[in-house]
């Protein structure tokens, strides 16, 4: 396998993994505010826990990111997926903050704080 064509996979599955978190913290934030409890809910908290226990466990930062480095991804913010730098370049903050909120409306409405 070439290199170009490692890195093109690298990108379309880092991609792929992008806009499913994306979707997980839609699933999450829209629980928080309607109080969906049902198997999306579910799926959505799994995914970003497991994504969470995997940036944690590889120091702050994407696995997928050294390995798109390896095979020659230049670096940069949008370097190691198909997105646009501009989709990209605030995700920790943007989509930490959706993540944060969207947990302590959930969290407010299991202790019964909202209904």
């Amino acid at each position: 396998m070439t290199d170009s064509f490692a890195l093109a996979v690298i990108r379309t599955v880092h991609t792929v993994i992008y806009l499913v978190m994306v979707a997980a913290i839609c699933v999450l934030l829209d629980a928080g505010v309607t109080g969906y409890k049902g198997l999306m809910l579910w799926v959505a908290l799994a995914l970003l826990a497991a994504e969470s226990v995997v940036f944690v466990g590889n120091g702050m930062k994407c696995p997928l990111t050294s390995l798109a480095v390896r095979h020659g991804a230049q670096k940069g913010y949008a370097f190691d997926t198909f997105l646009p730098e501009a989709v990209t370049r605030y995700t920790f903050r943007f989509f930490g903050a959706l993540t944060a909120l969207g947990l302590l409306l959930l969290a407010l409405r299991w202790v019964g704080v909202l209904r």
